[in-house]
């Protein structure tokens, strides 16, 4: 008997994933009007409390709605509803192709993100080569 590795859905599974769950929990609250454009998203802490999940799903989750243009980041402050109207069409289970705004800020925080991350790295070698006087520079 083959078994799925966890957080896999077997093939031909119905059953969507907690951080599916959490990503149509969210998309809903959009749009309906309950989250409006610019507002915070809840917390990764609260989220993991309403829906029992573990950080990475919820991780998992939020990236799926900044993937799809529903949400954006904004380093130290949190994510927020992206910038466009998907309350006008209840049916649209993605962001709809109008969604530029929110793909050019998911791209705007994925550059800030990979600066934060060359920057972390540039920290981190020059702490290494100033542990070892021997190498230089």
């Amino acid at each position: 008997m083959v078994t799925a590795r966890r957080g896999r859905r077997p093939a031909g599974g119905g059953v969507p994933l907690t951080f599916e769950v959490i990503a149509e929990t969210l998309r809903e609250q959009i749009r309906s009007g309950e989250l409006k454009p610019g507002d915070a998203l809840p917390a990764q802490a609260a989220l993991m409390r309403e829906f029992g999940a573990s950080s990475l799903t919820v991780q998992k989750a939020m990236a799926l709605l900044k993937q799809e243009g529903w949400a954006v980041s904004r380093p130290g402050k949190g994510a927020f509803v992206a910038h466009h109207d998907h309350a006008e069409d209840p049916d649209t289970e993605t962001a709809p192709a109008s969604g530029a705004v929110a793909r050019v800020e998911a791209l705007e925080q994925a550059l800030a993100e990979a600066v934060a991350q060359l920057a972390d790295l540039r920290a981190r070698v020059e702490a290494l080569e100033a542990g070892d006087g021997e190498r230089g520079h």
